[in-house]
C-alpha cells in the first residue's frame, strides 16, 4: 500500500508542475521541506529574472547533495555574472563536495571564466589559486598553457607551482621548456617540482 501511495503522489507533484508556477511560487519552493519540490523548482527557474541570485543563495543552505548538483547544474546553465560569482565563493567553502561542484560547473564555463581567471590565479589564498589551476585542467581555453606558465613563473608557494606543472605535463608545449627549467632551479631544494619539472620537459618537447 505504501508504493501505491507514493506512486500516486509523484504522479500528483508531475501534474502540479506541469501546471507552471510563477517565479515567485518558484523562489518560495526553493526553500520547501520537500527535496524533489526543490529540485524541480531548481531546475524551472531558470527562466526566471534574478534566478542566479535565487540560486546561489540556495546553495548556501541546501543540505541535500542531489539538490545541490542540480543547483549547480542550473548555474552553469545560466552562467551569468551573478552566477560565477556565487561559484567562485564556493571556492572558499569548507565543504569539499560544494568545492568540487563549483569547480566542475566552472570548466564548463570557458568564455565566462576567461575573465576572471587572471584574479583567482592571484588571490590572496594559495587554496583557491590551486582551485583555479584544478579548473584549468578541463577548461577548453586557449590560454590555458599561458596561464598555467605564468603560475610557475611567479607564484612563490611550492604547492601552486606543483598543481601547475603537473598539468603542464598533459597540456605543455615547446612554449613551456624555458619556464620549466628556471622553475626547477628556483625550486631546487624540492623533489617533487623536479621529478615533475623533468616529466614536463619530456612531454612537452615530444609534442
Amino acid at each position: 500500500m505504501a508504493l501505491i501511495k507514493t506512486q500516486a503522489t509523484g504522479a500528483v507533484r508531475a501534474e502540479e508542475r506541469k501546471r507552471g508556477r510563477s517565479c515567485a511560487d518558484l523562489r518560495a519552493q526553493l526553500g520547501d521541506p520537500d527535496s524533489t519540490a526543490r529540485r524541480w523548482a531548481v531546475r524551472d527557474i531558470v527562466a526566471c529574472p534574478e534566478a542566479s541570485a535565487s540560486l546561489v543563495e540556495r546553495l548556501k543552505f541546501e543540505p541535500v547533495a542531489m539538490v545541490r548538483e542540480v543547483i549547480f547544474t542550473s548555474l552553469t546553465r545560466l552562467g551569468d555574472a551573478v552566477a560565477v560569482a556565487g561559484l567562485v565563493e564556493c571556492l572558499r567553502s569548507e565543504d569539499a563536495a560544494v568545492r568540487s561542484g563549483a569547480i566542475e560547473a566552472m570548466q564548463q564555463l570557458p568564455d565566462e571564466v576567461a575573465p576572471i581567471m587572471h584574479g583567482l590565479l592571484t588571490d590572496l589564498d594559495p587554496d583557491v589559486r590551486i582551485f583555479a589551476v584544478n579548473i584549468l585542467e578541463s577548461l577548453r581555453h586557449p590560454d590555458v598553457e599561458g596561464w598555467l606558465i605564468r603560475v610557475i613563473e611567479t607564484d612563490p608557494h611550492v604547492n601552486v607551482c606543483a598543481a601547475a606543472v603537473d598539468l603542464l605535463g598533459e597540456v605543455g608545449t615547446a612554449a613551456a621548456q624555458e619556464p620549466l627549467a628556471r622553475l626547477k632551479v628556483r625550486f631546487g631544494y624540492e623533489p617533487y617540482i623536479q621529478f615533475a619539472a623533468d616529466l614536463a620537459l619530456r612531454r612537452a618537447g615530444e609534442t
